[in-house]
Formats: structure tokens, C-alpha cells, sequence
């Protein structure tokens, strides 16, 4: 029996939201302010998100119970699947000691700790943003600047504040086309107009999270890399995005900043380093261990072998061709076809257009997840680095151990995004930051953030809003093809502050159990930047309605 969702359970609108909204809050206040572990605070988030659903908003309970199963499961795979190869890979780098060496070679280039966390958190970070998306770039880049000497809480959360302008075409444009799915809008004009939007706060990202490591004098003082490695990023992402489309947006931009930035300090560096000020996590000096050639590229093999492996993963032959081998589907027992959304969230039905049960397909590629490309570079640079099979799985029991909570709170942080959407509860609070009038550009931009802060991927935040965006511009007048776009511009603010996103960031960094720490060190940064792109796309709609014209 179909089961159709309710938006206004309690026959109150401000009621029902702060009911919907119970979960959330109780989840974030035992991270932040009552500082329980982040597994036992999701369990508890997930237990009172099933009460919700089941008391307010009358689920059945074997529909709660396979909603529930079914987020836990896309938790598991491909997220855990992704951390569990990743801090394999860095184990086996660590068990070589090669990180010393890593330190040191990037000291020649970039002697300056500010200038090396815009080339990996932000340039690199940028890259594997878009070749794999799903938590692959705050985890590789988090790994790689706890090698480089940062503290655990500004290497978690500087990687999480620098993972935000690329989000959108994350994953060869992964996002984008969700959006287009959702709305009808076509992924031209949806590129195209994120385009407009996210190449500003692209710009502005490098000197931004350098301020937020070192203050806003450190942060003068290397402007120059600043500066080249934000245009380089922003100019083609905005051309890209406008003229080609969403899939190639990341990955040329995040070259294309690597490379200026590579050329600029070939002819400059900063008058004055700076340094850690606890000296045994400062970077090795250019003037120290100065490693020959080979050490060098034995240091680095891991990371280029990654690079190269989350590339080739990423491409869409490969997938294809993984996926023709072994990709099995399993259709959701007791939910898959079975809950309707209704109006406002989906147009009202006609004969010819009837609203479309909600899918719930569970897709086991196993061969084509990204986290078994990660699992195949580890386990050849770990050949490459002499060590034996047998080495390598006592390795991989440890990272599995290591991980285990890491992994529980995962599934159920996935649990409770999933238990959110098929309930309706996700929508009841949407709809709320839709009843806001002319001022609906800044707080429909503010719903996107919401909607990755709750479900932690901009892809589901826009497969969750993304049609109530459309309706809801239609109703007030404003272009749609900019709201949905704003959608998901809005949304990778919120991609520094969903629990997701910090557990793997605590995980990556091996400070597992601090994930409160990280959400108030990038809360801030998170809200601060999501109210900008808001004020953007509200200019946008008034002020300078020709720059939200939709591409033909």
C-alpha cells in the first residue's frame, strides 16, 4: 500500500517544524555543546528522527524500520568504503616512513605552511572534488596536511572550510545532473547559472581559509598565491560551466590553479615564513633534509598512484565498463515504490504527469565505487613500497579496528538523512524557509544549505529540494533555473558542518571523538558563507536580473 507524505502533521505549521527539526537540533547540541561521542550522538539522533517519523508523522514502522536499513547500508557503501581504503593507504605510508620525506620535498616548493594549504586543501582538494566527490577530498587532504605537520583540528577543519566552491560539479558534475533530473531544467542552464555564482566565493576561498589558520595579517602576506590560485580556479570554472557544461568544471579549474600557483613560486615566495608555533609540527625547512630525487618519488608514489587510480575511476567508460561486470541492484523491500511526496513539494498530479512513487534501489557497484580504486592504489604502492600481503592485511585489520566507530556513525548520521526524506520531515522544513516572500531567493539559497548540513551530499540536497525550488520560484516569479541553481550553490556551504563530512575528517586526521571541536571551529566560516552566496543570489533577483537569464 502506497504511503503518501504529510507535510503538516500536527495541523500547525510552526509545531510540525520544530518537531521536524527535533533530530537536528538534539544531534548538533550533543556534538557541540554537550560533547558526546559523535556515534552514540548519532544513534541518539537517529532513535528520536524513527520516533518522529513513526509518532508525528505516522509512518508505519516496517516503513521506518527499511528507511532506516537503507541509509545505513549507502553509509556503509560507498562512504565507509572510501575511508576504510583511504586510511589504509596512509597507514602504509606511515608504516614506511615516508612522511618525513613527503615534508620535506614539498618544503623546497613551498617553505610556507599558508601557501601549502592552499595547494593541497584548496587546488588538490579541488581536484579529487571532481574526479570522485563522496568525502574523497576532505579525507585525502586532511591525511595529507596532518603529514605536513597541521595540528589534527586545523588540518579537519581547514580541509572541510577549503571543500566548498568546487562541491557543486563534484564527481564529474554528479550534482548538477541530479538537479536536472529533479526540476526538468535543463544541465546547460543549470551549469551555466551555478557558474555565475560559485566562481566569486571560488576567488575569495584561498584567502579565506589562510585567514582562518593564521589571521588576516598572515593572510596579507601571501596574497599573491592567494590570489593566482583563486583566479586560476574561478576563470575557468566560469567559462567551463558556461560553455561547455558541468562535468570537466572541477577538473580543469583545479589543474589550471595548481599549475599558476606551481609557475608563481617558481619567481616568488613570501618575505616571511611563518611557522608552526609548536616547533616539533613545523614543516621541515627548505635548508634541512634536502631528499635526492628517488626518496622523493618513493614519498610521493601513494598519493600520484591515488590520484591517477580516483581519475581513471572517475571516468565514465571506466564505470561503464566496471559496472557491465558486476554492479547488482537490490531494490528495497518495504519501501522501494511504496512512499508518494505530494504537493507543494511535487507539481500537482494530472492524468497525463502522476506523481511518481519514491525509489529506493540500492546499488552495490562494487567494482566502480571509487573506494575500490583507492583500494587498488593502496595495495600497489604498497607493493611498490616492498611490503608483503601479508603485511598489508595485518595493516588493513588495524585501519578496520581503527575505524569501526567511524564507520557506525556514518551509517547512522546516512540513516537519519534517509529517515528524514522518506518521512516528509525534510520537507515540513523546507517548506518553512519557503514561506518567506521576497526574501525568498536568500532563504531558498539558505534551504540548500540546509539540505547538505542534513543529508551531507549537494547531489541529495538537490534531489531533496531541488523540485520544491522549482515550484516554489514559479509561484513568486522568480527564475527558476536561479533558485534551483541557488540550490546548490547554497548547498556546499553546508558541506563543512554535516556530521558526515566532519567524521571523516576526524577519521582522516586520527582524532576520532573531537568531531565537536571541528563543528564549532568551521560553524562560523560554514553559516557566514552560505548567508554570502544568499546576498549574491537576492542581487541576483532584483538588482541584476540579466545575470540570472536562463541559457538557451
Amino acid at each position: 500500500m502506497l504511503w503518501l507524505q504529510n507535510y503538516d502533521p500536527l495541523g500547525n505549521a510552526a509545531l510540525s517544524t520544530l518537531v521536524a527539526a527535533l533530530p537536528i537540533v538534539v544531534l548538533l547540541g550533543c556534538i557541540a555543546i554537550l560533547k558526546i561521542r559523535i556515534h552514540l550522538a548519532a544513534l541518539l539522533g537517529l532513535a528520536l528522527a524513527m520516533a518522529v517519523a513513526i509518532f508525528a508523522y505516522h509512518a508505519p514502522i516496517k516503513l521506518t524500520a527499511a528507511m532506516t536499513a537503507y541509509g545505513a547500508a549507502n553509509g556503509l557503501f560507498p562512504i565507509g568504503w572510501i575511508i576504510l581504503n583511504l586510511i589504509f593507504l596512509y597507514h602504509l605510508t606511515v608504516e614506511k616512513g615516508h612522511f618525513t620525506v613527503l615534508r620535506s620535498s614539498l618544503a623546497l616548493l613551498a617553505p610556507d605552511p599558508r601557501v601549502q594549504l592552499i595547494l593541497i586543501a584548496f587546488s588538490l582538494g579541488a581536484f579529487f572534488e571532481g574526479a570522485a566527490g563522496f568525502g574523497t577530498p576532505v579525507a585525502v587532504t586532511a591525511a595529507i596536511l596532518m603529514q605536513l605537520g597541521f595540528r589534527p583540528l586545523a588540518a579537519s577543519g581547514l580541509s572541510l572550510i577549503a571543500n566548498t566552491a568546487p562541491v557543486a560539479f563534484g564527481a564529474l558534475g554528479t550534482p548538477v545532473i541530479a538537479l536536472a533530473k529533479a526540476t526538468g531544467i535543463s544541465e546547460i542552464a543549470l551549469s551555466a547559472m551555478i557558474g555565475r555564482q560559485l566562481p566569486f566565493f571560488s576567488l575569495i576561498i584561498p584567502f579565506w581559509v589562510v585567514w582562518a589558520m593564521v589571521g588576516f595579517r598572515g593572510m596579507l602576506e601571501i596574497w599573491p598565491a592567494a590570489l593566482t590560485a583563486g583566479l586560476a580556479f574561478a576563470i575557468p570554472q566560469f567559462l567551463i560551466s558556461n560553455f561547455h557544461g558541468p562535468w570537466l568544471v572541477d577538473i580543469v579549474a583545479a589543474l589550471s590553479s595548481l599549475a599558476a600557483v606551481a609557475i608563481l613560486l617558481c619567481f616568488w615566495q613570501p618575505k616571511k615564513i611563518w611557522k608552526f608555533p609548536d616547533a616539533d609540527n613545523a614543516p621541515l625547512a627548505s635548508t634541512q633534509l634536502k631528499p635526492n630525487s628517488n626518496s622523493i618519488l618513493r614519498a610521493w608514489a601513494p598519493w600520484l598512484l591515488l590520484t591517477a587510480f580516483v581519475f581513471i575511476w572517475g571516468l565514465p567508460a571506466t564505470k561503464k565498463t566496471l559496472d557491465g561486470l558486476s554492479s547488482p541492484k537490490f531494490a528495497v523491500a518495504g519501501l522501494h515504490n511504496l512512499v508518494v511526496r505530494v504537493p507543494p513539494v511535487v507539481p500537482f498530479p494530472t492524468p497525463a504527469n502522476p506523481t511518481a512513487p519514491e525509489p529506493a534501489i540500492f546499488n552495490l557497484n562494487w567494482l566502480s565505487a571509487t573506494g575500490t580504486g583507492i583500494l587498488a592504489a593502496a595495495i600497489l604502492a604498497g607493493l611498490m613500497m616492498g611490503l608483503s600481503l601479508g603485511q598489508m592485511m595485518r595493516i588493513y585489520a588495524k585501519t578496520l579496528f581503527q575505524v569501526r566507530f567511524s564507520l557506525i556513525t556514518i551509517a547512522a548520521m546516512l540513516a537519519l538523512g534517509y529517515v528524514t526524506k522518506y518521512s516528509g520531515t525534510d520537507a515540513t522544513l523546507g517548506l518553512a524557509l519557503a514561506r518567506t516572500g521576497k526574501l525568498y531567493p536568500f532563504f531558498g539559497t539558505m534551504l540548500g544549505w540546509l539540505g547538505v548540513a542534513l543529508t551531507g551530499s549537494d547531489t541529495a540536497s538537490n534531489v531533496l529540494f531541488g523540485g520544491l525550488q522549482k515550484i516554489t520560484a514559479d509561484q513568486t516569479g522568480i527564475s527558476a533555473t536561479l533558485m534551483a541553481a541557488a540550490n546548490s550553490s547554497g548547498g556546499v556551504m553546508g558541506k563543512m558542518v554535516d556530521a558526515q563530512s566532519i567524521v571523516v575528517a576526524s577519521t582522516a586526521t586520527n582524532w576520532y571523538g573531537h568531531e565537536g571541536s571541528i563543528l564549532r571551529y568551521v560553524f562560523f566560516h560554514s553559516l557566514a558563507l552560505a548567508m554570502l552566496m544568499g546576498l549574491l543570489v537576492l542581487l541576483q533577483a532584483y538588482v541584476f536580473p540579466f545575470s540570472a537569464m536562463v541559457v538557451k
